[in-house]
């Protein structure tokens, strides 16, 4: 975040729940994020300095409310809900209680992880860093943990990457972010047009927001990763609009991409992959991308991704101005290479589906999703028919799905029919709740 006035004033030596506001860190459209001191010692394991975000849900218009408790909620949702080692973490939830400031009163403050400086900040000093190749292979991996777990960034750009005192870059800024639907997720109607795909830039809104796929998070790193070797954007213009406007001519087959003379060989097949122009055609599979990224940039393939493990959760209370919004659902934590194992069986594979627990029930996994409420059909794709696929075929026995390639084509609608009627639920082939439901549970 950059550029002043800040979105919230607060004074230095202000006091939120234990802690002490310092100088301001940055600040943009819809928070200013500030340093703290811890001065108030409970017995919680804080750390003594954190950066505190400052969103203001107390003093706007009920139309500005409720959108800025919309930005404040899918922040808190998705650090709640996901901690991985490549996104900055979130230690707290506060709510400003002070009728006395009436431009602070109601502010909601997430107590976040301190970095020492941004991306965009290394950017502004140094066009094309050293460490550039580097941090994209971090970058890439913070952007697969997150698909992993089944959500998509959407403002992924140089000034929401954060890098920490050792150097190492983590994903922040999540106010943008939300959770797949199946193919799709829905995000508000703003975006970074140099970061944004073309088929985001004149979206269709609807009362749920844009309709957002992963891929848009692939062709932002594709875009930012061309920002970082070459210190310029992939497409003409000397201005977001006339870019925007490159990008459209280029989605529509009136340009060509042409990439930076200095953008490294190595670096050339992936950026084409990752600024396709159309979803359809773009490199979607971040573990993919992230083993192609990991070799362009000499670093030593990471020894084990962080695999995610689901388990029952209890939402701690929230602000009363976030508490109405947020529902409570069922976790998913990564496992870092350095804790413990967690005590149920081995992680899930397609071939080995495994038992686990959410606050839906017991069910069976063979992925990540673990997800019971959502419906897809023909047509469909992406890792929950993927799983779909993998449960019919190795825990069900069905085996005429077709590829196990997450594309719900004709093969697999089959499968589901078949499934359906031997379930005695309406053979309709769509997987809603109730075909997840006896697809996790009927073996139980």
């Amino acid at each position: 975040m950059t550029g002043r006035p800040y979105a919230v004033p607060v004074p230095k030596g202000y006091r939120v729940g234990p802690w002490e506001v310092g100088e301001p860190v940055a600040s943009g459209a819809f928070a200013t994020v500030y340093e703290a001191t811890l001065r108030t010692f409970d017995g919680e394991e804080l750390p003594r300095r954190a950066a505190l975000k400052f969103l203001p849900t107390g003093t706007r218009t009920p139309r500005q409310l409720h959108h800025l408790r919309d930005l404040a909620e899918r922040e808190v949702q998705l650090l709640r809900r996901l901690r991985a080692p490549r996104l900055i973490r979130m230690y707290d939830t506060l709510t400003v209680d002070d009728p006395g400031h009436p431009e602070l009163d109601g502010a909601t403050v997430l107590v976040l992880e301190r970095a020492e400086g941004s991306l965009d900040a290394v950017l502004a000093r140094t066009p094309t860093p050293e460490s550039g190749p580097t941090l994209l292979t971090q970058i890439c991996e913070g952007l697969h943990q997150l698909h992993h777990a089944g959500w998509v960034h959407g403002d992924l750009k140089p000034a929401n990457v954060l890098l920490m005192a050792d150097g190492s870059a983590r994903l922040a800024d999540f106010n943008m972010a939300a959770e797949l639907e199946g193919t799709h997720a829905y995000t508000p109607a703003f975006a970074t047009p140099d970061y944004t795909p073309p088929e985001l830039l004149w979206p269709e809104v609807d009362e749920r927001g844009t309709r957002i796929r992963p891929s848009a998070d692939v062709w932002a790193f594709g875009v930012l990763a061309h920002v970082v070797l070459t210190g310029a954007f992939p497409l003409p213009g000397g201005s977001s609009e006339a870019r925007s406007d490159a990008a459209m001519r280029y989605a529509r087959g009136r340009d060509e991409l042409r990439l930076s003379p200095g953008l490294p060989d190595a670096w050339r097949d992936i950026l084409r992959d990752c600024l396709a122009p159309t979803h359809a055609v773009r490199a979607t599979d971040t573990a993919a991308l992230l083993r192609r990224v990991e070799e362009a940039a000499g670093a030593s393939p990471s020894s084990r991704l962080p695999r995610l493990r689901p388990r029952r959760w209890r939402r701690p209370t929230l602000a009363a101005a976030l508490a109405a919004g947020i529902l409570g659902a069922a976790s998913l934590v990564y496992t870092a290479p350095w804790e413990s194992a967690p005590a149920a069986a081995a992680p899930p594979t397609c071939e080995k589906p495994v038992v686990y627990e959410n606050t839906d029930g017991r069910g069976y996994m063979a992925g990540h999703s673990g997800t019971w409420d959502f419906t897809i059909k023909r047509g469909d794709g992406g890792s929950q028919v993927r799983e779909l696929q993998c449960l019919l075929r190795h825990l069900h026995g069905i085996t005429g799905v077709g590829e196990v390639d997450g594309d719900f084509g004709p093969k697999t609608r089959s499968a589901v029919l078949i499934f359906q009627e031997r379930a005695g639920l309406d053979a309709d082939g769509i997987v809603g709740p109730a075909t997840w439901r006896a697809l996790r549970t009927q073996r139980l």
